[in-house]
């Protein structure tokens, strides 16, 4: 799988997989039902109260509904994060191609160049298509130009598969009972860690989430234990602290 490297708010670098071409369609095909059923209630209105409704009325409540489509994506993308509606549904986000958030302008970027990859004379979503296939990083021309990407955004590692993945034993005793001030999100982003040094052995994921947990939750390795077993650790602690609260 095709995958990009984020910076987390923590500062620790994570791989995101990149969304294909499947999760693209579907996204944009959840946006359009969207607009096909606001389209309809729209000509039910307007049929509904025709014989008070003058032309230029009608031409107005078309002009919205022109305009609100043509801005859909850049408004949304904008202020939801990189995504609409059919996007968030999806579980995919538009993210720069170095793994910051896009700013402004890229946003701006790859909405105007969407009427070359959806709009006539140009296929109808034909050039999106094409270029989203053959892309390295799944990038429409837009893309490509505004130097982006769409990313899937739902975690490899649910809590639900980290809380009782170490078979402790009952005479557990755990060493660093400050861990309880760390948050569900943070162990899975120490677990999502361990994970990708598993997968890549670069040590630096390691010894950045190390000094982050280190300095949150106020302790100090012990002598005699490394970052990677501190971390492990660290989610051994919390698991059996959190099991016992939980009875």
């Amino acid at each position: 799988m095709d995958s990009i490297r984020i910076s987390t708010a923590q500062n620790i670098d994570i791989d995101y997989e990149i969304a294909g071409l499947g999760e693209r369609i579907a996204a944009r095909c959840i946006d359009l039902a969207g607009f096909a059923v606001l389209a309809v209630i729209t000509m039910v209105v307007m049929g509904a109260t025709r014989m008070a409704m003058s032309g230029i009325a009608a031409m107005i409540i078309f002009f919205i509904f022109l305009a609100v489509f043509i801005f859909y994506d850049l408004v949304c993308e904008i202020t939801m994060d990189g995504q609409t509606f059919g996007k968030k549904v999806l579980k995919i986000k538009v993210i720069s191609i170095d793994g910051t958030q896009p700013t402004f302008g890229q946003y701006i970027f790859r909405w105007l160049f969407r009427m070359i990859d959806f709009g006539f004379p140009f296929g109808w979503g034909v050039v999106a298509l094409v270029s989203v296939a053959i892309t390295k990083n799944h990038q429409r021309l837009g893309d490509l130009l505004a130097k982006t990407t769409l990313i899937k955004t739902k975690p490899r590692t649910e809590l639900a598969n980290v809380a009782f993945s170490f078979n402790l034993p009952e005479e557990y005793e755990p060493l660093f009972k400050e861990v309880l001030h760390l948050n569900d999100r943070d162990i899975e982003l120490i677990h999502e860690v361990l994970t990708s040094y598993y997968q890549t052995g670069n040590p630096d994921l390691i010894y950045a989430m190390a000094a982050k947990t280190k300095a949150h939750i106020l302790v100090n390795i012990p002598v005699g234990m490394n970052e990677l077993q501190f971390l492990e650790t660290v989610l051994k602690d919390y698991n059996h602290l959190t099991a016992n609260i939980g009875v």
